[in-house]
């Protein structure tokens, strides 16, 4: 029986490319088997019916505090943790998509001589995945600037949902206004504040030109109604929000952005500012803007005269956007990883 254990976790950005390489997966490997903590990686990985393995989860805090001090003591106990988990299922191979997470995962398996191979999205490593890249055998990158003249790095895109590209408009039975475009704005799977508030505030402007689609993020829908306004807290059904939209108003997070892409697009992307991040959605917007792909939108620079401005630009050059995209050919790059997954297991 072959098995893979897929392990990643904290963000959906995180879940989303492992779970999107199942079904590519399962013509392959007899079991799938997923590790995380009880995180929103639970939650995804049990609904799409795989087998979940709960590990504590060992997070650094970026800021000076004595929470740190006991990190190597959890550390420990999650290896340990792992190690049994790892032992009791027998892997052919080990797939991180980082996290803290996977940290101890990717330790074990290390120990046990199981093959692990890591995936960065982003354009430079996160933290988890700086350490979890030493107990690789490869890691893979979205980017590849990434794995420019690095040994054991590997340029592989990143995995891409198939539900994406097979959206339809009229599954969301929204009474969408015909004669204007549509736009779509959200924030990622924990939606943005900063996003929302210059939505709201500008909604009357905005609906007056465009149907508006709002995903707000769990917890932030609010209560604002107007006539081409249509906003949800979450969706499972991304593909037909993306299916309906003519542009793309979101956070620069690697996976979105590929998947923007995938489906060409325009987007208007608004990075997460450095002083929320480790300014990785910064570099990514900046890397396809550079590029004429998508428009970026800092969000230390964003008055509501600016927002409203880039959302009419990115109208304005939309056909150029598309034209760029295409000829930067994105596609599903998950066959691809797939067989580097079967290459390298034991």
């Amino acid at each position: 029986m072959k098995t893979i254990v897929l392990t990643g976790g904290g963000t959906a950005g995180h879940v989303m490319p492992n779970l999107a390489l199942v079904p590519e997966l399962k013509k392959h490997f007899d079991r799938i088997v997923y590790i995380g903590s009880n995180g929103i990686e639970k939650d995804l990985a049990e609904n799409e019916g795989l087998e979940f393995y709960e590990i504590p989860c060992v997070k650094f805090i970026r800021s000076l505090t004595i929470k740190n001090f006991a990190i190597p003591f959890k550390l420990v106990s999650s290896i340990k943790k792992a190690k049994k988990i790892l032992i009791d299922i027998k892997p052919n191979i080990i797939f991180s998509k980082g996290g803290y997470v996977s940290i101890p995962v990717a330790i074990a398996g290390k120990k046990l001589g199981i093959p692990v191979l890591t995936h960065e999205s982003d354009l430079s490593l996160g933290l988890a995945n700086k350490i979890i890249s030493h107990y690789s055998k490869l890691t893979l990158t979205a980017f590849e600037k990434t794995a420019e003249g690095k040994k054991g790095y590997v340029w592989s895109g990143t995995p891409i949902r198939n539900k994406i590209m097979k959206g339809k408009k009229e599954n969301l039975n929204l009474n969408l206004n015909p004669l204007k475009k549509t736009v779509l704005f959200f924030g990622g799977s924990l939606g943005s504040k900063a996003i929302n508030e210059k939505v709201l505030s500008n909604l009357e402007i905005l609906t007056r030109k465009y149907n508006v689609l709002h995903i707000t993020g769990k917890g932030k829908l609010g209560n604002k109604k107007m006539k081409d306004y249509f906003p949800v807290e979450y969706t499972n059904e991304i593909e037909n929000f993306f299916a309906s939209a003519d542009m793309i108003v979101s956070r620069a997070g690697a996976n979105s952005i590929f998947e923007i892409l995938a489906l060409k697009k325009p987007a208007l992307l608004i990075p997460l500012p450095k002083s929320e991040s480790r300014g990785d959605q910064i570099d990514n917007a900046k890397y396809f803007a550079e590029r004429g792909m998508c428009h970026v939108l800092f969000q230390e620079e964003m008055t509501d005269q600016k927002f409203l401005g880039s959302i009419a630009n990115l109208e304005k050059e939309a056909q150029n956007l598309k034209k760029n995209i295409k000829e930067n050919s994105f596609s599903n790059p998950n066959k691809k990883i797939v067989e580097i997954i079967l290459k390298n297991a034991k």
